[in-house]
């Protein structure tokens, strides 16, 4: 039985004897396993991408919304305040304004909300504090509002005027005490500014009394712990449903009721879904270009068996057995297979890096991709060689010979 080091050092030898066809052959490998990876480790990071999106709107999340005017008031809140698990709940009614600050008027996005509303959403603040369930005259300004909307800076306990337009014409003005501004949002491929840097908050209360209504666009409750999210947003919806007269068997049917319920944890489901299914589809171009790859190793041991059919049957002449002989060609398919899967990785890996930091996506790379890369460029070498390599072994040692 032949060696592993004597087989190693013929199939270096026959590598080395034919270094650019080698080189070509291992480029394909290269390129394969590269793609591999690359598109691996980018299908992780969309993942982890979608998921810090939907964390940095907030913590354990539960929203309640309609597109009906009129639906939500004082009593639903009460509804879900009152839920066994919600530890605070905020209205959210947004609408344009005009934001005047030493005679430069901009029309801004506005938002009636409440003290809650800063807790639920993991707002961070610049300078002040968020806005109390006290305050009737105060506002909070995102970043870009309070730094870059005007041409002079807004800071913090300036006074600026918010004017809201009625459905009937009338404009009605206030006077608010900047009692805070928000941190500047992280940017994101989405979009290069946060709606929350361009949004001004002031309390909801106060937002209806100066446009004459009394309803709430929506609700955002955060729920007390994540393991309990999607129960206490079932138990949100069944309440909402018994208020609104929607028949217990048909709470499940959104088409049937008059507002829709969801939490963090739905949301992140169909996020994973569209990353799992942009990773599926990455993946299956690189297998296609490593599969290319494996036809060319193939290719080229074919060629190099019918090159060396007189080595072969000299070397049956002075003893070599068929499964020396398909050990020989198989470990040199394996040899020019690893070392371009090797070289793969390192590239694929690098290449995965610089692509997620130019995305701007969270550098994402599984050491199991190492693993992954390596061990499928070993199959690739096994299953390409294999063919060759039994056409090798079962030569005619007298044929092989004769061979020019």
């Amino acid at each position: 039985m032949i060696k592993f080091a004597q087989a190693a050092r013929i199939a270096s030898g026959s590598i080395g004897s034919a270094k650019l066809r080698s080189v070509l052959t291992t480029l394909g490998i290269v390129i394969g396993i590269a793609a591999v990876v690359v598109n691996a480790s980018l299908g992780a990071s969309f993942n982890q991408f979608f998921t810090d999106e939907i964390s940095s709107v907030g913590s354990n999340f539960i929203i309640a919304a309609s597109e009906q005017p009129n639906l939500f008031f004082d009593n639903e809140y009460n509804i879900m305040k009152n839920t066994p698990g919600i530890s605070g709940v905020s209205p959210r009614k947004s609408m344009s304004g005009d934001l005047t600050y030493l005679s430069e008027t901009k029309n801004v996005n506005t938002a009636g909300v409440n003290k809650d509303f800063q807790e639920i959403q993991g707002l961070q603040m610049e300078e002040g504090t968020f806005l109390t369930d006290k305050d009737s005259a105060a506002a909070v300004l995102g970043y870009d509002i309070a730094n870059d909307k005007f041409s002079k800076n807004i800071s913090h306990r300036s006074t600026v005027e918010i004017a809201f337009r009625q459905e009937n014409g009338t404009v009605v003005k206030k006077s608010f005490k900047v009692k805070g501004i928000l941190k500047n949002s992280k940017p994101t491929v989405v979009s290069e500014d946060s709606d929350y840097d361009l949004t001004v908050f002031i309390p909801v209360s106060t937002m209806n009394e100066m446009i004459g209504e009394k309803d709430y666009g929506a609700f955002l409750a955060m729920a007390e712990s994540p393991a309990k999210v999607r129960d206490i947003s079932d138990e949100v919806d069944s309440r909402l449903a018994r208020n609104f007269g929607v028949p217990e068997r048909d709470i499940d049917e959104e088409d049937l009721k008059p507002y829709y319920v969801f939490n963090q944890e739905e949301v992140l489901e169909q996020t994973g879904k569209i990353g799992d299914a942009l990773s599926s589809f990455l993946l299956v171009l690189a297998l296609i270009s490593l599969f290319v790859g494996s036809i060319g190793i193939m290719n080229i041991m074919l060629v190099t068996v019918t090159e060396r059919t007189r080595e072969i049957g000299i070397m049956k002449s002075v003893g070599y057995s068929n499964s020396n002989i398909l050990s020989l060609f198989l470990l040199e398919s394996i040899m020019v297979s690893s070392f371009g899967g090797i070289v793969g990785t390192i590239i694929g890996s690098l290449g995965a890096y610089a692509l997620e930091i130019t995305l701007k996506l969270p550098p994402v790379f599984p050491l199991t991709l190492i693993e992954i890369g390596i061990a499928v460029s070993v199959l690739v070498g096994i299953t390409a060689g294999l063919y060759p390599a039994r056409k090798a072994a079962r030569m005619n040692p007298v044929d092989a010979l004769r061979y020019e």
